[in-house]
C-alpha cells in the first residue's frame, strides 16, 4: 500500500491512480466534490471522523446537506473562489460540529488533477 501525505504537494497524482478501495484506506478524509460541491467520493476515514456512513451522503451537496457547518465564508468561500479562479490549493485548520462532538481539523482543499472536480482532505488535529 502507498503511504499518502497528508497536506504534501503532489497528493493529487497519488490520489489520481488510486482505486475506491485504495481512498478508504487513507489514514485521513477524503471528499471529492464537482463544482457545485456534490459529493462525488467519501472515504471511510471521513465517515469515521463525521459519524457518517459514506453511501448516505453520495450524491448530497457538502455544504448543505452534510456539513452545514462549512456553509461559511471561512470555509465553502473558500471553496468557491479556488473554483472560480480554476487554482484551489489552501489548507486551513477548522472545527467540525454538525450534528457531532466538536473537532478540530487541519482541512487541504485542492483540484483535482483530472476532470473537473475538487478534493477537500480533512486530518483530526
Amino acid at each position: 500500500m502507498e503511504v499518502v501525505g497528508f497536506g504534501s504537494d503532489d497528493i493529487e497524482n497519488t490520489l489520481a491512480r488510486m482505486s475506491d478501495g485504495d481512498l478508504d484506506g487513507l489514514a485521513f478524509g477524503a471528499i471529492q466534490l464537482d463544482p457545485s460541491g456534490k459529493i462525488l467520493t467519501y472515504n471511510k476515514a471521513e465517515g469515521e471522523i463525521t459519524g457518517r456512513q459514506p453511501e448516505e451522503v453520495i450524491g448530497k451537496n457538502f455544504f448543505t446537506d452534510v456539513a452545514p457547518c462549512t456553509d461559511s465564508d471561512e470555509f465553502h468561500g473558500r471553496f468557491r473562489k479556488g473554483v472560480e479562479s480554476g487554482d484551489l490549493n489552501t489548507m486551513f485548520e477548522y472545527t467540525f460540529d454538525y450534528q457531532m462532538k466538536p473537532t478540530k481539523v487541519k482541512v487541504h482543499m485542492k483540484k483535482a488533477l483530472v476532470g473537473n472536480s475538487y478534493w477537500i482532505f480533512v486530518k483530526r488535529l
